[in-house]
């Protein structure tokens, strides 16, 4: 049984959670608005980005009240995870045992008094499908990684999926069916993930709300038009799914083809 398996009361705090590609992070510290902007709006207890393409020593961020926690890949300038905490982290991980894409700064993992969190930066399949068959074991491996914890205490996780998981999720789901992200493969293997005893945050409070994107492509005037997709995700183990208080898509925020996307959960 979790270690903290006890239905939330008044007097549990709500934390609130933020999950933002940066797509660059160097990019972003110098937009306007800038990543300290955008990170000092949000006051979130836990701040985690995906895809900070950087390694150790190329950025120096003074946050003062937060725990830092960087995973870089082995490839220059490619993927790479960090996690901003005001609680500093009782352990951490940053790799998941796969025999794919461990090397590649996809994973911060911290446990906390009473939960993991988990960062991830989920590989993409490419065009062409090209790399499904890495994606569908990295899926695999995570998604025992993450069953593993949830044995211990409740689970959140957060990040670019890269997959939107039903129609609802994208702008265009028929010309974009078996396109990488929105593959028969892919979908059923997130499925398989909430089956295994998570929960989408956003869709468990708004299961029927249609053009609520998160990544939109620098293409075709895509976010002007809000011809989207939503791929980055806040899941929650299904033992503390009742504790959650909002979740939010924060398309007002520039500085990346991906906005944040939030969550307020009494842990």
């Amino acid at each position: 049984m979790p270690l903290d398996s006890v239905t939330a009361t008044a007097d549990t705090p709500v934390k609130t959670l933020v999950s933002w590609n940066v797509n660059g992070l160097r990019a972003v510290i110098k937009k306007d608005p800038s990543f300290a902007e955008v990170f000092s709006s949000c006051d979130a207890d836990v701040f985690a980005i995906q895809e900070t393409k950087l390694q150790e020593g190329q950025v120096d961020l003074d946050i003062p009240g937060y725990h830092q926690t960087w995973n870089y890949a082995e490839r220059k300038g490619y993927s790479g995870t960090a996690v901003f905490s005001k609680e500093e982290p009782l352990q951490v991980i940053r790799k998941i045992g796969s025999p794919v894409a461990d090397d590649e700064g996809r994973v911060c993992a911290l446990e906390f008094a009473s939960y993991w969190f988990v960062n991830v930066y989920t590989p993409n399949s490419k065009n062409g499908l090209a790399r499904l068959d890495e994606r569908m074991v990295w899926d695999e491996r995570y998604r025992d990684f993450l069953v593993g914890l949830a044995q211990q205490k409740p689970v959140v996780t957060c990040g670019d999926f890269n997959v939107a998981h039903e129609e609802i999720d994208l702008k265009n789901p028929d010309t974009n069916h078996q396109n990488a992200g929105f593959s028969d493969e892919e979908r059923g293997s997130f499925g398989r993930l909430l089956d295994a005893g998570f929960t989408d945050s956003f869709r468990m409070l708004y299961p029927d709300r249609t053009d609520a994107y998160s990544w939109w492509s620098y293409r075709m005037r895509a976010r002007e038009r809000n011809v989207g997709w939503r791929i980055d995700y806040f899941l929650v183990s299904d033992d503390a799914a009742g504790r959650i208080e909002g979740a939010s898509i924060l398309d007002d925020v520039f500085g990346s083809d991906h906005c944040p996307v939030s969550l307020r959960i009494r842990l």
